[in-house]
């Protein structure tokens, strides 16, 4: 994977653990026409997964054409993140535990209402594996550090 921008391999890792945002997946419709829509995710293992209903538009567009773009940035300063673009790959069996994943990471009690709406269909939840092929780091603390 290429890495260009102001981070280090290590500090790009940082990042995206500590971000508890969702991430912008921009996948291209059937038309040709770009559609942006936000996941929850989780880092490891060098991609960044997410989990979403197998009935949900994005997993019928990613089984079409995997190529996809990514962003994960706060939309309060000092703005600061990473893009970038990648490869999809879909993971039915493996959905439910990325869901379960995602729920602890955003700290979603299991006892809320969207918990138990979200578990009781875990069985169609597919697990997005996006494996990146560049990515790019921006940050702008240092002239906005009087913000």
């Amino acid at each position: 994977m290429k890495l260009k921008g102001p981070w280090n391999a290590g500090a790009v890792e940082r990042f995206l653990a500590e971000s508890v945002i969702p991430a912008r997946i921009g996948v291209l419709t059937t038309n040709g026409v770009p559609l942006v829509l936000s996941l929850w995710f989780v880092h490891r293992d060098g991609a960044i997964w997410c989990a979403c209903n197998k009935k949900a538009r994005v997993i019928e567009l990613l089984a079409r054409n995997p190529r996809c773009g990514f962003e994960i940035a706060a939309e309060t300063p000092p703005y600061r993140g990473v893009r970038g673009q990648g490869v999809a790959q879909l993971d039915i069996p493996g959905g439910a535990g990325v869901l379960a994943e995602l729920l602890e990471r955003y700290r979603i009690p299991g006892h809320s209402r969207l918990a138990t709406m979200l578990l009781e269909e875990a069985v169609n939840e597919v697990a997005i594996r996006i494996e990146p092929e560049w990515m790019t780091s921006w940050d702008f603390s240092a002239r906005m550090s009087d913000l």
